[in-house]
């Protein structure tokens, strides 16, 4: 009976306890960060404790830092001010409208915003994000008419590997019985096969252009460029050993999205299966996949569109092998690149070997460099000119 009674009392204890606990979490005024009011944003975290807290982003002044790439801008960082209370904050004029992501230092630790929802995984990290309204960023928030976005399991015979990639259908696609158009779309070194759609915002800008009519409706195919995964490292897959210095495993990837992801798609998906109907195109290390794909397999995609990468050092066949591209036809031959990117230069190089071998091109320059920023500009601004 003492038991009992003592149990009794250690339970109603506990409760009394999670009780004022829940009623103290529900009286706390909520942290709201970011948050924009007219024009300024307020960035806030609480940490009593910390000695400095700082805020680095996409809109914090940029500083130089050497990396194996060269001299390249990173984000700065900016000291927040503490009150009584322990809370940090930050107000700054409302940046231009873009997507910006963000990290907090606390006495030099990384850490995102906890009470910002909104993340963005790039590669092995996750960073808090801003995404301020505006023309430039109208088709990054979500449609009325929204696609789905598939996670599709693939055996790959030529990698040898069971793989994953996403694969974008158009609002409308499950309940017709309409073929749709092929974009074949590649993210850059680091990323994976999520990239394109978190960090690019691929499913919300294909929406958008094919609601307000700028586009046409299509599929659109991101599989994982790294040949040696399953899938993402988020999921925990072990990874095959893969050489990429041995000649016998050049373009091996790029075979394989011949080889393996077109057939599967054109198998399993209600696609238009000829080339007037497939677009290629990739970013970056993808830039380089899209080349290949155009040059080793000429004919086999009508629309080509490598973003951020052109040629590098001395590739002797070449002419050759756009030679065998003019031959074959084409409808689009469309590049883009920033002229603060590293790979400016390659970009350079391939517009003139364009020029040089009689391939009809265009060359899409912006601003800024090897980023996300400018990666969403080229799919807004070369998706329209698919399958027309």
């Amino acid at each position: 009976m003492k038991k009992l009674l003592i149990t009794t009392l250690f339970l109603t204890f506990i409760a009394g306890v999670q009780a004022q606990e829940l009623s103290n979490f529900m009286n706390r005024k909520p942290i709201v960060s970011p948050e924009i009011v007219e024009n300024e944003v307020v960035f806030r975290l609480m940490a009593p404790h910390a000695d400095t807290v700082k805020i680095s982003g996409g809109f914090t002044p940029s500083v130089k830092m050497e990396t194996s790439f060269g001299t390249m801008d990173v984000p700065g960082a900016l000291l927040m001010s503490k009150d009584e209370s322990g809370l940090w904050s930050i107000t700054l004029p409302l940046p231009e409208p873009e997507l910006y992501t963000y990290n907090f230092l606390v006495d030099g630790l990384s850490m995102n915003d906890p009470s910002n929802i909104f993340l963005q995984r790039d590669g092995t990290r996750y960073l808090s994000v801003l995404l301020i309204p505006g023309e430039l960023t109208a088709n990054y928030f979500e449609a009325n008419e929204r696609g789905n976005l598939h996670q599709v399991w693939y055996d790959s015979p030529t990698l040898g590997l069971n793989r994953r990639m996403y694969v974008y259908t158009p609002y409308g696609y499950e309940s017709s019985n309409s073929s749709y158009p092929v974009l074949y779309l590649l993210h850059g070194a680091g990323g994976d096969e999520d990239a394109w759609s978190t960090m690019g915002r691929t499913r919300q800008i294909l929406d958008n252009l094919i609601e307000k009519g700028l586009a046409v409706p299509m599929i659109c195919v991101m599989p994982n460029g790294n040949p040696n995964q399953q899938a993402a490292k988020t999921n925990l897959l072990p990874e095959a050993a893969f050489d990429r210095r041995d000649p016998a495993k050049r373009n091996l990837y790029v075979h394989s999205i011949v080889k393996d992801i077109v057939p599967y798609i054109e198998q399993n998906f209600r696609v238009t299966a000829d080339p007037d109907h497939r677009a290629i195109a990739g970013l970056s290390m993808g830039g380089g996949h899209t080349i290949a794909a155009a040059n080793e397999y000429p004919g086999m995609f009508q629309y080509i569109c490598p973003l951020s990468m052109g040629l590098w050092g001395e590739q002797t066949d070449i002419d050759e092998k756009l030679q065998g591209l003019k031959k074959a036809g084409y409808k689009l031959y469309w590049l883009a690149c920033g002229t603060d990117d590293f790979v400016w230069e390659s970009d350079k190089n391939l517009d003139t070997k364009l020029t040089e071998n009689g391939l009809e091109h265009s060359f899409y320059v912006t601003a800024g460099g090897h980023t996300w920023a400018n990666w969403r500009i080229y799919l807004n601004t070369f998706a329209p000119k698919l399958f027309k």
